[in-house]
């Protein structure tokens, strides 16, 4: 019989967690760039003087938009920081 260890099977591959970190890093990259795009004032309020109530939302598809295309490279530089300390 083939001795297991339960610690080592349970454990995510060195890709998978590459892939996890990523992935939030992203995440977190879409969140940065919602946040320059409502302080940069991009979606200017409409004819009424207010904001839209979809506002929000155009700005969190730009930015997750931006995030994806990975163009601006800073997900990757992020994942790649918390790779490293992670060791």
């Amino acid at each position: 019989m083939i001795p297991i260890d339960p610690l080592a099977a349970s454990a995510p591959s060195s890709q998978a967690r590459e892939q996890a970190v990523l992935a939030q890093a992203r995440q977190l990259e879409a969140l940065l760039f919602a946040q320059m795009l409502k302080a940069s004032g991009a979606a200017q309020p409409g004819m009424s003087g207010q904001g839209s109530p979809f506002e929000g939302f155009l700005q969190t598809a730009q930015a997750e938009a931006v995030a994806s295309a990975g163009q601006t490279g800073l997900a990757e530089a992020i994942a790649a920081s918390l790779m490293r300390r992670a060791g």
